[in-house]
């Protein structure tokens, strides 16, 4: 198996290309998941407050025996309602998930939704602008950020997200906000990068790419991810799947596979699985 490829941030920080996730993970279970990624050779893992899963995350950091440089971790400010996001709310929130993982650094922060309802990113941005000043976090960036999000964001402030961790998958291209981050200089990230599983590895489109390489239906749509410079983390509690998953840098789509799957969610055939960030507040 070839080694994961990284991608460098705005900043210089190197990424991999290709990480873990462990949304839904439940805290019980995501020290054996997350072990047994690092044990096929992921060395990005990404979580977030929210997932309640940190604790689970950090013990399997800890007893993997990586390198902490070999790894690159992130996480994510909760930004959620009943909380007043000012600079302790954050500074104190990120240091909580810092203990929770038992690092004493994060590879990558981010603000997990804009919330543009509530007015108060630009705030929260701020402080994160502080944590990057400290090196306690190498770098930081925001996820579910829209087009006018990020252009607000550079209106007010020097710092570039690094990255914008968004929904992404053949289904849900995103190639306007693909376009923005690459004359920004972010880094674009997809989460449900197979679309959650439920139509898209399905498709009669993605299944005969898959067989044209041999490959499994899951491993076409991660190798389109990986040509376009997206990065992925793609998620699985499955020991087989986790490495399956890993498994996509010995072939190669064409030109054909790369329009086929990105034709089925070109123009109105494009449509979302998880929530709307111009009115997600939950």
């Amino acid at each position: 198996m070839k080694q994961v490829p990284s991608i460098r941030l705005n900043n210089g920080t190197a990424m991999p290309q290709l990480g873990f996730g462990v949304w839904q993970v439940p805290d019980s279970e995501a020290e054996s998941a997350v072990g047994t990624a690092l044990e096929a050779g992921y060395r990005s893992i990404d979580t977030a407050a929210v997932y309640g899963n940190e604790r689970g995350t950090g013990r399997a950091v800890a007893a993997s025996g990586v390198p902490r440089g070999d790894l690159f971790v992130t996480t994510k400010l909760w930004n959620g309602p009943k909380q007043r996001w000012g600079r302790d709310q954050v500074l104190r929130a990120f240091d909580d998930s810092l203990d929770k993982l038992g690092l004493d650094h994060l590879d990558l922060y981010l603000i997990h939704w804009p919330r543009p309802m509530r007015d108060d990113f630009l705030a929260i941005w701020k402080t994160f602008e502080e944590i990057a000043a400290s090196g306690r976090a190498k770098a930081v960036g925001v996820s579910n950020f829209r087009p006018a999000d990020l252009e607000r964001l550079r209106g007010e402030s020097d710092l570039v997200p690094a990255v914008n961790q968004i929904e992404l998958h053949p289904l849900f291209p995103q190639e306007e906000l693909r376009a923005l981050h690459t004359s920004l200089g972010i880094v674009t990230e997809a989460w449900s990068p197979l679309g959650q599983g439920k139509e898209l590895l399905t498709l009669p489109a993605v299944a005969a790419v898959a067989a044209k390489h041999g490959r499994s239906a899951a491993q076409v749509v991660l190798r389109w991810h990986l040509q376009l410079g997206n990065v992925v983390i793609p998620k699985s509690v499955t020991p087989a799947r986790i490495r399956e998953n890993l498994d996509v840098f010995g072939f190669e789509l064409d030109a054909a596979d790369l329009a086929e799957l990105s034709a089925l969610g070109s123009g109105a055939a494009a449509r979302r699985i998880g929530p709307d960030p111009a009115v997600f507040d939950v």
